[in-house]
């Protein structure tokens, strides 16, 4: 029996190119799954490991290769992160991800990219998920989808359809981009000026505030319901960051609000819009998150 040939510089080459083009589609599924630039990056780099051991020269769909392990890697840790979560102090809000680089995170369509829709899908357990995702926000077939996660096509089917109708359940219809920022550049101007009266104009009046800061001393650990109350806190901002900058960045598809002091982010701030106006706001202020929002900018430079 022939003994097998050792990698050569061209052949490792050739895997990592062949890999850095898949590099964003990759990330983006681990990230709809887990809802953590930092956990996406870790599975993405374990499926880098994996493909440089693969006997690639068995490899028809190198494209559809690499989307099983990472979907099943992502389901795995999701399993594990579970129990991680439950322990978290106060609301846990999925990590932020900036999409000025890469608007879709690579995926066909922007589904399952805003924070309150990753926030929703939480709630599926990890195969659910990751049947939707790999459905919804990148196109896969029903039986590509049956085989990345060892199931049945009419189980697959009825995964699906379950978790459509969850999301569909618990989410609300955007609205237009343009309304949407314009909304949000006006809580920015009313916020950064401490203006509770103007804040409460653009909120609704069932509007719903969650805080993400693990613990962090002076944050609400627990879910803010109604404009007059919403609106007393977030014209606090100013006082709780002093000095600080407000300006609006693009995270998870949308216009959201960046909170900068010292030269360092202390706040993302992503809203959801409906007819009422503004009626979900989610504050991410834990310091993990928002150096993982500022990683995910550069994720798509370098190599594996």
């Amino acid at each position: 029996m022939d003994e097998p040939q050792p990698l050569t510089d061209d052949s490792l080459d050739e895997a990592a190119d062949t890999f850095q083009r898949l590099r964003p589609r990759l990330f983006g599924i681990a990230y709809r799954v887990l809802g953590s630039v930092s956990e996406a990056e870790d599975v993405v780099q374990d499926a880098w490991v994996r493909w440089q051991g693969t006997d690639r020269s068995v490899v028809l769909d190198p494209r559809a290769f690499l989307a099983k392990i990472t979907t099943r890697l992502a389901i795995n840790v999701a399993q594990s992160a579970r129990v991680r979560r439950e322990a978290y102090v106060g609301p846990w809000l999925p990590e932020p991800v900036d999409t000025s680089v890469d608007p879709q995170v690579g995926a066909e369509r922007g589904e399952a990219l805003e924070l309150a829709v990753l926030l929703v899908l939480q709630k599926l357990n990890p195969v659910e998920r990751a049947a939707y995702v790999l459905r919804e926000a990148f196109d896969y077939s029903y039986d590509e989808i049956a085989s990345m996660l060892q199931l049945r096509r009419a189980n697959t089917r009825q995964i699906v359809s379950r978790a459509r109708k969850r999301l569909s359940s618990e989410r609300r219809e955007p609205v237009e981009a343009a309304q949407h920022r314009r909304l949000l550049e006006a809580f920015v101007a009313a916020a950064q000026h401490g203006d509770v009266a103007a804040l409460e104009n653009v909120l609704s009046a069932d509007v719903a505030s969650y805080a993400d800061g693990n613990g962090m001393r002076g944050v609400a650990r627990l879910e803010v319901v109604g404009a007059e109350r919403v609106a007393r806190i977030s014209a606090f901002t100013h006082k709780f960051f002093p000095g600080a900058g407000y300006g609006v960045v693009e995270a998870n598809g949308r216009p959201s609000l960046l909170i900068v002091q010292d030269g360092a982010a202390v706040a993302l701030v992503s809203v959801t819009v409906g007819p009422d106006g503004i009626d979900g706001l989610y504050w991410v202020l834990a310091p993990d998150k928002l150096r993982a929002y500022e990683r995910s900018a550069r994720r798509l430079t370098g190599r594996p």
